[in-house]
């Protein structure tokens, strides 16, 4: 499967590209909006808790230090999902009038998605830098988390863009769950805030192992080895979402056309 698409990057990227610049087609900034939205939400949180609430640093680091390195994996996690839920039925005629590896449309979408995320990962070490926050070998560690995230988000995509054609509303379901999965994952508080005997169930929730690990990697200078069951954990379940995925994908796609 990942060697059919190394052999077709081009067309990836092709696609990538044109669905990144359709995205925003006729409005007067264009492109810049993909930019521009994220980070006047980050800034308005910012006002919010740390202005507006007067939020104290959490472990000696600034609040809006804190809250970027778990809220950016998070936009593009949500981004993806909900943007390739809908993949097929955005290129239907894909699907009925030529063959095409149509495995390859939610991946389009997710890459649209890696683009914006790329340029908060240097939004990211520009906010650390203005904080006098030098570089450290641990920030080479957000290229592994940035795999893993796009990885989950693939397995995940697979499922809901094959499922919606049969089911509806799997599209409201997704932007329910990105809604409740927001509030129960650690993005506007620690995890020590949360009772001992109910903090396991939010480390089962996979970005929990994403966004601890961006503040790993920017914040508290850890490698992800130094957490051998949540890694353990997580792979399993990225893993097992992709080959689900796939799966489910290659089985349903001989009706893709008939439900179209």
């Amino acid at each position: 499967m990942f060697t059919d698409f190394k052999r077709k990057y081009t067309l990836l990227f092709d696609l990538t590209i044109s669905d990144f610049r359709k995205r925003y087609l006729g409005s007067y900034l264009g492109v810049i909006w993909a930019f521009v939205q994220p980070l006047i939400s980050i800034l308005l949180f910012w006002f919010v808790f740390q202005v507006g609430f007067r939020s104290t640093p959490i472990d000696d680091v600034p609040f809006i230090l804190w809250l970027s390195c778990a809220i950016i994996p998070w936009n593009f996690y949500s981004d993806s999902i909900q943007s390739s839920t809908n993949s097929i039925l955005e290129n239907s005629f894909l699907v009925k009038k030529v063959v095409f590896k149509l495995e390859i449309l939610p991946i389009v979408k997710i890459s649209s998605a890696l683009i914006v995320h790329l340029f908060f990962i240097v939004f990211i070490f520009v906010m650390f830098f203005i904080y006098g926050y030098g570089f450290s070998i641990y920030n080479l560690q957000v290229f592994y988390y940035l795999i893993a995230s796009v990885l989950l988000v693939i397995g995940i995509s697979w499922i809901t863009s094959s499922l919606v054609l049969f089911l509806k509303d799997t599209s409201q379901i997704v932007a329910m769950a990105m809604q409740l999965g927001f509030w129960l994952t650690p993005i506007f508080y620690p995890l020590e805030m949360i009772p001992d005997k109910l903090q396991f169930l939010f480390k089962l929730n996979p970005m929990f192992y994403i966004t601890n690990g961006y503040r790993d990697t920017f914040i508290y200078k850890e490698w992800f080895w130094e957490h051998p069951l949540l890694t353990i954990y997580f792979w399993i379940v990225t893993l097992l979402l992709l080959y689900i995925g796939f799966l489910l994908f290659r089985k349903l796609k001989p009706h893709f056309a008939d439900v179209l």
